[in-house]
């Protein structure tokens, strides 16, 4: 059942997610975390597409925004990512490039000339058999420059509220359910 009242807490990078220690160093480190109900799909890729699908219309604007604005630097831009998920040999989800996949974890990203950055989507079974487990996504960040650190000093919060956003809307809605294999 949809639930507004789903709370998505900021917890620690977790230590068996594939990002924790990608880079040598970071300069962003998050985790968010939202339990799942008895019954959600317990795969990273459904979880992650379902999340993307399902984000609140405000963030399509501040990425139409942030577009226009890292045009302007040669940065890639979310535009031109998109159009790169059409090649045939191309292993992405919407935006982003698939780094990695397991049965409880899917690591996504992009580098870029200012930044080089991993998003980790991963499901923890619960103990409890009444619930559906955890979903905790992370973001890493290494910054190649001073211009990848001016632009994580500016996007950071936006970034924060719209993991937690996406999360919210995503329980909100009501997540996938699993299905047989």
């Amino acid at each position: 059942m949809p639930s507004e009242l789903t709370p998505v807490t900021t917890v620690a990078l977790p230590t068996q997610s594939a990002v924790a220690t990608i880079y040598e160093s970071t300069n962003l480190a998050d985790a968010f975390a939202v339990q799942l109900p008895l019954g959600t799909s317990s795969d990273p890729d459904v979880l992650w597409r379902f999340l993307i699908a399902h984000q609140p219309s405000w963030i399509g604007w501040l990425t139409n925004i942030r577009d226009a604005i890292v045009a302007c630097f040669g940065l890639k831009t979310a535009k031109h990512l998109a159009t790169l998920s059409g090649e045939a040999d191309a292993d992405r989800i919407g935006i982003f490039k698939v780094y990695g996949r397991s049965d409880t974890e899917i690591v996504l990203g992009e580098d870029d000339k200012h930044l080089d950055f991993r998003l980790s989507v991963l499901h923890t079974p619960d103990l409890s058999p009444a619930r559906g487990g955890q979903l905790t996504v992370s973001t890493v960040v290494h910054c190649n420059n001073l211009l990848g650190r001016a632009y994580l000093l500016v996007i950071a919060p936006f970034h924060r509220q719209v993991v937690k956003a996406s999360l919210r809307r995503a329980a909100h809605i009501g997540w996938p359910k699993a299905t047989a294999r």
